[in-house]
């Protein structure tokens, strides 16, 4: 049976963030999407202005109660979940993903805690970061923060892999998480010209090294599409350290084949390295 994803976040006319950059991977991964808009813009903020709206709680919960006579929550293989409009619309993600998994206790809700990245800070309302740590976080299964991220997240800076590892155990604890990625992962010892992605259980962790591609600018929705890449593969059979190696060489293929200047991912014309990466980096297991 194909699997079938709830993913709810934001949506632009053009360009490739939240689902306009999630549900593209996912359908050709060969798992179907049903999404959810916490926005809808012209395109994304990159681009400079902008148009279009955001959608309160009650267009999702009223969105998601006509999913829910359709029989179709009872059917979601897992929830993915995003940028965030404000912590009401949050609310109803969480609402929404007791539903899915009370109809589906083996569900998986993978939430992707947007909240900001190095160099730009915090980009969300006021609110989003509590309303995570709070409640979004406990409801969760998987969380694919960036580094930036999950040092709000933990409250402190990371001082190497070691104190990651250990920050996102305490986490995994803390808020009955089966695992924390953590991508863009930039920590003293690692060395220059090289990003590391962690991923962390409360007995195992794996990394992945990359060289670094620096692109300015870079460009938008990395994180939307390497948390429904790393989302899709699992739901496909694979385990977490086989998923984090597809998600890792997706995004590295994409973005090495990212013209210069460009605000987005070439999904489409690219399309083959979600499928089939060409360059694929070996998982460290860290114990």
């Amino acid at each position: 049976m194909i699997p079938l994803i709830l993913s709810i976040q934001s949506h632009v006319a053009y360009g490739h963030v939240g689902n306009a950059a999630a549900v593209f991977p996912l359908q050709c991964l060969g798992v179907e999407v049903v999404a959810i808009h916490t926005v809808q813009f012209s395109n994304h903020t990159g681009y400079g202005e902008f148009t279009g709206q955001l959608f309160g709680a009650e267009h999702v919960r009223d969105v998601l109660n006509g999913l829910a006579a359709r029989g179709v929550l009872a059917r979601c293989a897992a929830v993915l979940s995003g940028y965030l409009g404000d912590a009401a619309t949050g609310a109803a993600i969480v609402d929404a993903v007791g539903r899915v998994k009370r109809a589906n206790p083996d569900a998986i809700y993978l939430c992707d805690p947007v909240m900001g990245d190095v160099g730009r800070g915090i980009f969300v309302r006021a609110g989003i970061p509590d309303f995570l740590r709070a409640s979004a976080l406990p409801a969760a299964d998987i969380i694919t923060p960036n580094q930036f991220e999950f040092e709000l997240l933990c409250g402190h800076q990371l001082t190497s892999t070691e104190d990651a590892i250990a920050a996102a155990r305490a986490m995994i604890a803390q808020c009955g998480l089966s695992a924390v990625v953590i991508t863009s992962l930039r920590t003293p010892e690692i060395a220059s010209g090289v990003l590391a992605t962690l991923a962390v259980t409360a007995t195992q962790a794996w990394r992945v090294l990359t060289p670094y591609l620096d692109l300015q600018p870079l460009p938008n929705g990395m994180g939307d599409v390497f948390s429904a890449v790393l989302l899709g593969a699992r739901l496909r059979g694979a385990d977490l350290p086989q998923a984090l190696e597809h998600a890792v060489a997706t995004l590295y293929g994409l973005v090495q084949r990212t013209e210069a200047g460009a605000r987005d991912l070439p999904l489409v014309a690219a399309q083959n390295q979600i499928v089939n990466p060409s360059k694929r980096f070996p998982i460290q297991s860290l114990g």
